[in-house]
């Protein structure tokens, strides 16, 4: 019997000490177009440098402790939750991808609110120190 030992190789990749995070009610027909304007985004997000960009729909939200997002959100029926966070290497790296992302001509042409997929006014949003990564 032969034994071989695992290689194990430390990855190079920055450790995220920053995320933005967002919250969305967002009717669950607009899903689609929804997808296809956040798949550009992070592509713009990507390409100015963030080190993760993530979109996730609500799957199991039907939680009896604490304040689960539909409620927080006020979804009404027919509606759905994003929950998506975009990681950087900072704060300050946040700020300078950012600034980048938005006089991106793609991002530009994508914020007309009349023709978004769901209601801004409605869109939570925050930046956070990440105090724990345990990758």
């Amino acid at each position: 019997m032969t034994t071989t030992k695992a290689k194990t190789t430390q990855s190079k990749k920055v450790k995220a000490k920053y995320a933005d995070g967002f919250l969305i009610a967002i009717p669950a027909k607009n899903i689609p177009a929804y997808k296809i304007m956040s798949n550009a985004a992070g592509k713009v997000w990507k390409e100015y440098g963030a080190l993760d960009y993530k979109e996730c729909i609500g799957d199991d939200l039907d939680i009896k402790m604490a304040a689960p997002f539909p409620r927080i959100l006020d979804i009404k029926k027919g509606e759905k939750v994003i929950f998506s966070w975009i990681t950087y290497k900072s704060k300050k790296h946040r700020d300078s991808v950012n600034a980048k992302v938005m006089k991106d001509p793609r991002i530009i042409k994508s914020m007309d609110v009349t023709k978004c997929p769901f209601d801004v006014k409605r869109m939570s949003y925050g930046g956070f120190e990440i105090i724990v990564d345990m990758q």
